[in-house]
Parts: C-alpha cells; sequence; structure tokens
C-alpha cells in the first residue's frame, strides 16, 4: 500500500493585484444630505501558477450611492499566492473556494476603509463574509446548469 502524501499549505505571497476608487460626482456629492444606499459584490477567482502553487483573487466592489447619484465606487483585487500539495482534488476546491478567500478578506476589508476614509468619506467598514455559503451556492447552480466543477 502506498503511503499517503502529507498534506501541506502554506501562504507563499499576500499583494494587491488591482486597485480603484471612484467619486464621480464631487465635490457636490459632499453637500448632500448623507443617506447612502450601498452595494456590496464579491467573487473569488483561482488558478493554478504550477504544480502545487496557486493564485487566489478575491475582488471585493463597493458601489455607495445618494438617491441616483454614485457618491463612491471602490474596487480592491487582493490576492495571495498560495502553496497547498498532498490534498485530493475534492479537498482543492473548499481550499481554494473557502479557505483562502477567507485569508484575504481581511485584506480587502482594510483597503476598502482606507480608500473610502481617504475619500472624504466615513470610512466603509465591511460585514463578515461566510465563503462556506457563498462556496455551497456556487457548486449547486453549477451541478444546476450541468457544469462540471472547479476549484474556484
Amino acid at each position: 500500500m502506498a503511503e499517503q502524501e502529507e498534506k501541506q499549505f502554506a501562504i507563499q505571497k499576500l499583494y494587491v493585484k488591482d486597485v480603484s476608487f471612484e467619486t464621480p460626482n464631487s465635490p457636490q456629492i459632499f453637500t448632500e444630505k448623507w443617506e447612502p444606499q450601498v452595494e456590496f459584490n464579491l467573487s473569488s477567482n483561482a488558478r493554478e501558477l504550477q504544480e502545487n502553487l496557486h493564485e487566489v483573487t478575491l475582488t471585493v466592489t463597493v458601489t455607495v450611492k445618494l438617491g441616483e447619484k454614485t457618491a463612491y465606487l471602490v474596487e480592491v483585487a487582493q490576492a495571495g499566492i498560495f502553496a497547498a500539495q498532498g490534498f485530493s482534488k475534492e479537498e482543492m476546491g473548499p481550499l481554494l473556494g473557502i479557505y483562502c478567500p477567507n485569508v484575504l478578506f481581511p485584506y480587502a476589508r482594510e483597503a476598502v476603509s482606507e480608500l473610502s476614509g481617504k475619500g472624504g468619506f466615513m470610512p466603509m467598514i465591511l460585514p463578515p463574509v461566510n465563503f462556506e455559503a457563498i462556496y455551497a451556492q456556487k457548486m449547486q447552480q453549477e451541478q444546476q446548469a450541468g457544469q462540471p466543477s472547479k476549484p474556484n
């Protein structure tokens, strides 16, 4: 019986891959009554760089509007390079689709908060995210669509 390979996981690098901050209606937007509507979207993407080395990118987009006017839009693509070996194909999906985005989210949250504050607005503090539920929903949608499951 062949010995099972030992599971190893390590964060190799964390970095901001892309960042954007826009205030298309400034400075007039600062004179209006502050009753914002916030739209929060996120997505993650994983790709294999080489054997046992993966890049995971978590993209967070926050759009804040006052009525029909956009107060600001911030988008952060927080990425990481993760080494993973000894994991089965079934284990890699949740590792890249749940665990890695959980590692990246606090960095993306900090960037969004800092950018919104530097833009002249109250710092935007993003709520916690349940990546396990998002991953499960994505897998269910792919099964219903008849698509093969990918790690992310």
